[in-house]
């Protein structure tokens, strides 16, 4: 479990960095504007979600692997 618990506090510190970056400044790009009137940025932020969340299922499937693997090791 606490492998589990670092791998989400590694995950939570690399993506913390980004969340200042989305605040937009008073001119905003014109391609971010045009996919908000057109509602396609809720697909890009969909995307982005999945991908990240199945970087962290693999991240936690690979320790639960090197867990179980190193527990074989030393019986």
């Amino acid at each position: 479990m606490p492998k589990l618990r670092r791998a989400f506090l590694l995950a939570l510190s690399l993506l913390l960095p980004l969340l200042p970056a989305g605040a937009q400044p008073a001119d905003s790009p014109e391609m971010a504007d045009v996919l908000r009137q057109d509602g396609k940025i809720y697909v890009v932020v969909a995307v982005i979600t999945v991908v990240l969340a199945a970087l962290l299922a693999l991240l936690i499937s690979l320790d639960r692997k090197v867990t179980r693997l190193e527990r074989e090791l030393k019986e």
